[in-house]
């Protein structure tokens, strides 16, 4: 049974570590927005006939 415990406590300490590492990224890390452009070829621009 100790060993279960052992096991339960140190998938417990994984979890949490993941846990705060995203919780870290979530909130310290800062996105540049930057500009996009995506060019579009001008066969899906025209309407299709039916």
């Amino acid at each position: 049974m100790p060993t279960l415990f052992r096991f339960l406590a140190t998938l417990a300490i994984l979890g949490g570590l993941a846990f705060a590492g995203m919780f870290a990224l979530a909130t310290l890390v800062v996105p540049t927005p930057r500009e996009m452009s995506v060019t579009i070829p001008a066969a899906k621009l025209q309407p299709q006939n039916r």
